[in-house]
């Protein structure tokens, strides 16, 4: 089916399979995010003596879920607590996985983590532009029904004036002309306009109702130039972006879920708060040096034949690692992005109860860029929580500089532009700002075209001992998906070359 183009996803091709391992051969991977344990796990699956080292208190690396009591330090030591009621969470790295990330899928029901649908894409949330229609908010179904019914309404007129003869053919006019009408629901004249046609596409001012009064009085689409001019058909794009295409799935109970589903298989190898100040090697083997934390920060070595490396870059080039000029370059020229998120906690759904809101996601123009409501628990009593901003690149270092408690606030003051009574229905909130984050100094890997051309190869070869993974070296950066192919490709290469040493 994939060689005919149908199913076509990353190129997961299943599990490593790997044999003829030479027994005592030791491996230390570097870092317990859901690269670092897979490798573990692949590694000794294949008969390798494996030790995996992490700076943490946890496993899971990215792979979090924040919950009431948790508590979130930042570099220069603002910590949160958080508030949330029980059973409630947000989840601040990566929350959704798309259909075709097969690899993550595969070792999710290997591992037995529960996954459920998320829910990306929501005709009746709100679209917002504090540039067009006068600030006020719209549905998306009443934006995506007038853009497609003015697209097919200009593209109809210009068929029938006959202006795209020099490209569309008298054999496909009618097909053409047949189809746009048809996507658009135009009336039968090709106009989009209020009435019955329009109105199933983009809603009622009445809804339909029943008894004596139970007529329902049509919307009136917005004037075509406001459509055309607000810039909201970015968002209409948005889902259509393969990475973002439904279906889309979360973990059951919270995206650290997978984490954890990973860590149970190799709980035992996992040795936690172990901060790695060096990593050399030679033609023997490797030594990694790290301090301690849960004793003092006691200075240990820990020596093995091979390392898969998962360290995040802006970490790792911070470290004494010997490698190459060409490596230290490579490891060097990937940033990360700067990404914030806010999980805020309300009273109540009342974008279920008062908006008929059930999941997706809202979209902004203002800095917060979008509020997400949960796709699990719906009609649940009591309170919940939604995402209330998710920032990358500028709106995000500008919320950096922010203490958590101001994120919280601008968090609140923009979202009142979707929400009226927003402010009057929040508890409490989380910030998260990842660039802060001291561990990992980033959100995750962003690859100019150059630097690819340049060193992506370089980074994903081993060098002598050493070997680096995780979504950084990969073609899926920011995805969980590209943790999971980049930890296979390692351990492969670690196998192959443990082969030929033996």
């Amino acid at each position: 089916m994939t060689s005919m183009g149908h199913a076509m996803g990353t190129d997961f091709k299943g599990p490593p399979k790997l044999s003829g391992a030479k027994p005592g051969t030791r491996v230390v991977v570097l870092g317990a995010g859901l690269a670092g344990l897979l490798a573990a796990y692949e590694l000794r699956q294949a008969g390798y003596a494996v030790r995996l080292l992490e700076f943490q208190n946890r496993a899971g690396g990215r792979n979090i879920s924040l919950r009431g009591g948790d508590t979130v330090t930042e570099l220069g030591g603002a910590t949160q607590t958080v508030g949330f009621s029980p059973g409630n969470y947000i989840n601040p790295g990566p929350w959704r996985i798309p259909y075709h990330h097969q690899g993550l899928l595969y070792y999710c029901r290997k591992f037995g983590v529960a996954l459920e649908p998320f829910i990306q894409l929501n005709h009746n949330a709100w679209l917002h532009s504090s540039q067009a229609y006068g600030g006020r908010r719209l549905r998306y179904r009443e934006f995506a029904a007038d853009f497609s019914g003015y697209t097919a309404e200009l593209l109809t007129k210009a068929i029938n004036q006959h202006r795209l003869d020099d490209i569309v053919t008298p054999e496909e006019r009618a097909h053409v002309l047949s189809s746009v009408a048809t996507w658009a629901n135009l009336d039968d004249d090709g106009v989009w306009r209020a009435g019955a046609r329009s109105s199933q596409h983009r809603g009622y001012d009445k809804a339909r109702g029943a008894g004596m009064d139970g007529a329902p009085t049509f919307s009136t689409p917005a004037p075509r130039a406001e459509v055309m001019a607000s810039g909201l058909a970015q968002w209409l794009a948005f889902p259509e972006q393969l990475d973002m295409q439904t279906t889309m799935f979360q973990p059951v109970g919270g995206m650290d879920n997978i984490g954890k589903g990973f860590a149970r298989q190799v709980r035992d190898l996992i040795t936690l708060g172990c901060m790695v100040t060096a990593i050399h090697q030679d033609e023997h083997g490797v030594k990694i040096l790290y301090d301690d934390v849960a004793h003092g920060g006691a200075a240990r070595v820990e020596e093995a034949d091979y390392c898969v490396c998962t360290i995040p870059l802006p970490v790792l080039s911070q470290l004494d690692v010997q490698v190459s000029d060409r490596m230290k370059a490579a490891i060097a020229a990937v940033p990360y992005a700067s990404s914030v998120k806010l999980g805020m906690e309300f009273k109540r759904r009342f974008w279920e109860e008062d908006d008929q809101i059930y999941g997706g996601i809202s979209f902004t123009d203002q800095p917060i860029g979008q509020i997400a409501y949960p796709s699990h628990g719906t009609f649940s009593p009591g309170p919940a929580v939604l995402l209330g901003g998710y920032m990358f690149g500028p709106a995000a270092m500008d919320f950096t500089t922010m203490s958590p408690a101001q994120r919280i606030e601008e968090g609140l003051r923009q979202g009142q532009a979707l929400h009226p009574d927003y402010r009057q229905e929040f508890r409490n909130g989380v910030a998260v700002a990842w660039s802060r984050m001291p561990w990992t100094l980033g959100c995750c890997s962003m690859w100019s075209e150059q630097a690819r051309k340049t060193h992506y190869k370089t980074l994903v070869a081993m060098e002598n001992r050493l070997v680096l993974a995780g979504e950084h070296a990969s073609y899926v950066g920011c995805w969980q998906e590209g943790a999971i192919l980049s930890s296979l490709a390692a351990v492969e290469q670690v196998h192959k070359r443990a082969q030929g040493a033996g």
